[in-house]
């Protein structure tokens, strides 16, 4: 009698809840794939807005999903295509290099990641007509900060 009280008022806070639902099972990998892509979204356009690299890794940690982080480097990637400005390229090269150096982002992440946006920039680039070449510069610098090894550079595509 006592846990189910303590439950009900853990379950009655604001915040808890959601606590308790990722301690009972319907967080992490229990997620809906639209949720997580939404997180992921809001995780990265916070990130650009406060430039907290320390707590953009803390949320996608929270998320509870490394066999999902593909999906942070590939929309990582296409927010760098999109954007117009140096800022975002910079700001996302370094959370990469962030993410990659403290082991959030697995190797095997990352090239999943990256082999998404390889197949599908013929179609972004009908959206944005230079990402071809933002894609290539993007993906050199990338190697050079050791983010990604030169097989997955050299399969970058080219006009």
């Amino acid at each position: 009698r006592a846990a189910l009280d303590r439950a009900t008022v853990l379950l009655s806070m604001t915040k808890g809840g959601k606590r308790i639902d990722n301690v009972w099972g319907s967080g992490g990998g229990q997620q809906s794939v639209k949720h997580l892509v939404k997180e992921i979204d809001m995780l990265l356009k916070e990130y650009l807005l406060s430039g907290d690299v320390l707590e953009a890794e803390r949320c996608l940690q929270e998320l509870e999903v490394p066999h999902f982080h593909h999906e942070l480097v590939y929309e990582a990637v296409v927010m760098v295509l999109e954007s117009t400005g140096e800022k975002t390229f910079k700001m996302i090269l370094d959370l990469l290099k962030s993410l990659w150096r403290s082991s959030v982002i697995t190797m095997d992440q990352m090239k999943r990641g990256y082999e998404r946006v390889y197949c599908e920039i013929p179609d972004i680039n009908l959206d944005v007509p230079h990402s071809y070449s933002v894609l290539e510069r993007f993906v050199e610098e990338c190697f050079k900060a050791g983010i990604i090894p030169k097989p997955l550079r050299d399969l970058c595509p080219s006009r």
